[in-house]
């Protein structure tokens, strides 16, 4: 009995610990992906199996341009869609594509997704 309740808390233990790292891998990115190249801020994501970073902390009120880079990526995420710009796209199995984003309004937030919803990301203008 003893060691059923020590194997259920060590159990617990693991999975707690798993929740916890996963959940900080969704903390928003330090900007670590965000540039300004002559006055207009350029965000970089990966694009392969997802988004990478999914958040991103982005300042406000300054022209953006969005950069997806793939590289040899073959899945829904090459189809990127952004709703709050009526913006969709194919993006080439390699390269960088440019999105160029007007200013956007501190506390906004811009979602885009692959064509089929499972993959996303976040930018957050502050």
């Amino acid at each position: 009995m003893k060691a059923t309740i020590f194997s259920l808390f060590i159990a617990i233990l693991i999975i707690s610990g798993a929740f916890y790292i996963v959940g900080k891998s969704e903390v928003p990115s330090t900007a670590a992906n965000v540039t300004i190249e002559d006055g207009k801020q350029v965000i970089d994501l990966r694009v392969k199996g997802g988004y990478s970073p999914k958040i991103t902390q982005a300042k406000a009120n300054i022209p953006t341009t969005l950069k997806l880079k793939t590289n040899n990526t073959f899945d829904c995420s090459a189809s990127v869609v952004i709703p709050d710009l009526n913006y969709q796209t194919f993006l080439p199995s390699s390269g960088a594509t440019k999105v160029e984003l007007p200013p956007q309004a501190p506390g906004t937030t811009l979602r885009g997704l692959c064509s089929m919803g499972m993959f996303g990301f976040t930018v957050h203008f502050n």
